[in-house]
């Protein structure tokens, strides 16, 4: 039976993946009282926040999704000098794609309307410059300078050390049994019951199961991605000097490749494919995974023809969750019914970078100031014609 904790708080968050994490500093830093719910034993890797690496870009076809990324960095290179701890290798990133491509163009014409360090090479200039790719004819690069590798592990630590060094509460082990909604907002989990007066929702593939009895469902998908590693042919070859890299060939593949680096695995490239199966994200391990299924097959043709010095089979494969909203554009606002409590959700596979703004956005929301940035395109507003979303 769970007991009852009389204290407070500002604030409750649930679900300590990057997000949460982010969100609880930001209360910290306000020197609010805050306390941080995690279903599962830190660290772990049941969620979408695990894993040694991933990509930073300012370098998007979404204009606010730029702009936020500008404070994004400020925040990085903030925590980096707070903890005492590198996150951050800039490695340089290529948008891979044909010119006369809608997404690739507007890529282009964002960074350059925001001033981002950027430079186009044809096909040419890919090949003199960047050797180990091998384009189809007709495509080329986008440059982006900044672009770069975030150490996910070593930050979500990074800031959960800080959340407790400033005087947060983080309690994991406690998978949240109940809400009560209203002015305080009761959490009940296996092992307690606590008040405060908000709750943030940043529970990745669990959301929908903590906001049932709160009367909403959002049209979110939960997929399992497989994250795979494939060997260089000559070690190094695609190491220290080789950058990360996003592929946008809506003609050939239907969905973004994206690479990263030899680094967590010595001579292992990441390359995944940035779709997944459809999965119960309480189907906690990851199925024996097989080089057959379709996602691995097809990024095994696009090592084949355009990295010509890594094996065409990957060596190692793990397993992530991703949880994509229609438009695959994150969900930041507040209960439609119970305006103390705020939702993050929906990160589909890139909210990883954004979450220094998303979790400053999330306590504005949770104590009504006004938020920072525009929230249009982040409303659960905009599926009120999905069938899915009973709001």
């Amino acid at each position: 039976m769970a007991t009852t904790h009389w204290e407070l708080y500002d604030a409750i968050v649930i679900g300590a993946g990057i997000q949460g994490c982010f969100t609880a500093y930001h209360f910290t830093k306000n020197k609010r009282k805050v306390l941080l719910l995690e279903q599962f034993f830190l660290p772990h890797s049941r969620g979408s926040s695990h894993g040694h690496s991933r990509i930073t870009r300012r370098a998007y076809p979404q204009d606010f999704y730029t702009k936020m990324m500008e404070e994004c960095y400020e925040i990085w290179a903030q925590l980096e000098n707070e903890s005492g701890t590198k996150l951050y290798r800039q490695t340089g990133l290529l948008i891979l794609g044909r010119k006369e491509e809608a997404e690739f163009r507007t890529t282009q014409d964002n960074l350059s309307k925001h001033g981002v360090e950027h430079k186009y090479f044809n096909w040419e200039e890919m090949k003199r410059r960047f050797p180990n790719i091998q384009l189809p004819p007709g495509h080329g690069g986008i440059w982006e300078s900044s672009g770069g590798v975030l150490c996910a592990d070593k930050a979500l630590k990074a800031l959960q050390d800080l959340i407790r060094q400033l005087g947060g509460v983080i309690h994991d082990g406690e998978k949240v049994t109940e809400i009560k909604p209203g002015f305080p907002v009761t959490v009940t989990t296996t092992t307690r019951t606590y008040q405060a007066k908000s709750l943030v929702i940043t529970a990745g593939p669990w959301t929908n199961q903590l906001l049932l009895p709160l009367g909403i469902q959002l049209p979110l998908q939960t997929l399992r991605i497989n994250v795979c590693y494939w060997k260089e042919k000559v070690p190094g070859s695609y190491g220290e000097n080789f950058p990360c890299f996003v592929v946008v060939f809506p003609d050939l593949i239907p969905h973004h490749i994206y690479g990263l680096p030899a680094g967590e695995y010595p001579g292992l490239v990441k390359i995944c494919y940035h779709y997944g199966n459809k999965a119960d994200p309480d189907e906690r391990d990851c199925p024996s995974a097989s080089p057959d299924v379709a996602d691995v097959r097809i990024l095994s043709g696009f090592v084949r023809d355009c990295l010509p010095g890594l094996q065409p089979q990957p060596a190692i494969m793990e397993c992530c969750m991703y949880t994509n909203t229609p438009d695959k554009n994150f969900i930041l606002d507040r209960h439609p019914k119970h305006a103390n409590i705020v939702i993050g959700a929906g990160f589909s596979g890139h909210g990883f970078k954004l979450s220094p703004v998303v979790g400053k956005v999330l306590y504005e929301l949770s104590v009504e100031s006004t938020p920072s940035y525009d929230l249009t395109p982040f409303r659960i507003r905009r599926f009120k014609h999905q069938d899915k979303a009973s709001l």
